[in-house]
């Protein structure tokens, strides 16, 4: 384990190895490697059409890389689908939410709990005194879920229909549901996307605090360099699907072929 400023970093947890995938013709990642330690915050970040979800739909098996590995906690993976995956431990957040519009914020973090239900239907569906296994593991689930929601500070919209919050506070919740699968690892694919600078202020203090409090492991993808300089322990820079930079923000900031690339000045 490895000290980075007042934060102790584990040994690499993620694992992604010469990573190439192609849609037809058309080359999405070229020979893409790095790794990812316990603990850390790990940024990836690039021009648009990088390979930044691309890459983050290979980690959590919505893409099938035509070349390459991924290894979890030493345990290599290929063909896995996202319920698989998520079951080893790796959650994720979409760039374009997935919330049930409809339902409650609550009820939307509880469906984040379905990996960990032990009870089948038929349980469930006899809830009596002589059958109460079922309700026992709703009212575990639901404490675990109400932690969540007091965590992200969105208690006064427990019961609120999602649809009906702020862009914000609805990107809180996707947080929350991810949250809720208590993954060691957490994708998170664009999560300040369209929002306000108070607002890109809260989601970053919540991303550090899971960081901090829970021990998740965070991998970042991020468009506003200040956020992913702040925030980040380690960077990678994707381009056209290429690998052109890797390491702390400050050695990524300095990077000439980064500057060029994405940062588009030396000054």
């Amino acid at each position: 384990m490895q000290a980075q400023g007042d934060k102790q970093i584990g040994d690499v947890i993620l694992d992604v190895k010469n990573i190439s995938l192609s849609f037809g013709g058309v080359k999405a990642l070229t020979d893409i490697s790095f790794d990812v330690r316990e603990h850390e915050v790990r940024a990836i970040i690039g021009p648009n059409g990088a390979g930044k979800s691309s890459m983050l739909n290979c980690i959590n098996g919505v893409y099938t890389p035509q070349q390459g590995s991924i290894s979890f906690r030493g345990q290599t993976f290929s063909h896995m689908n996202s319920r698989q995956v998520a079951e080893m431990g790796i959650g994720r957040t979409f760039q374009n939410l997935a919330l049930f519009k409809g339902m409650s914020v609550l009820d939307n973090i509880m469906s984040g709990r379905n990996l960990r239900m032990k009870t089948n239907l038929f349980q469930q569906a006899l809830r009596n005194p002589w059958f109460g296994a079922a309700e026992r593991e709703e009212i575990a689930h639901r404490a675990f879920v109400e932690n969540i929601i007091d965590f992200l500070e969105i208690q006064a919209y427990r019961k609120t229909p999602v649809g009906r919050l702020p862009y914000g506070l609805q990107k809180r919740v996707d947080l929350g549901r991810a949250l809720a699968m208590e993954p060691q690892v957490l994708l998170l694919d664009e999560p300040m996307a369209g929002m306000n600078v108070e607002e890109k202020q809260d989601m970053s203090r919540f991303i550090l605090d899971v960081n901090d409090e829970f021990g998740t492991t965070i991998v970042l993808i991020e468009h506003d360099m200040g956020v992913v300089m702040d925030i980040s322990d380690r960077v990678v820079v994707l381009d056209y699907g290429k690998k052109i930079g890797d390491g702390t923000p400050d050695e990524v900031r300095n990077n000439e072929d980064v500057i060029t690339a994405y940062l588009g000045t030396s000054h």
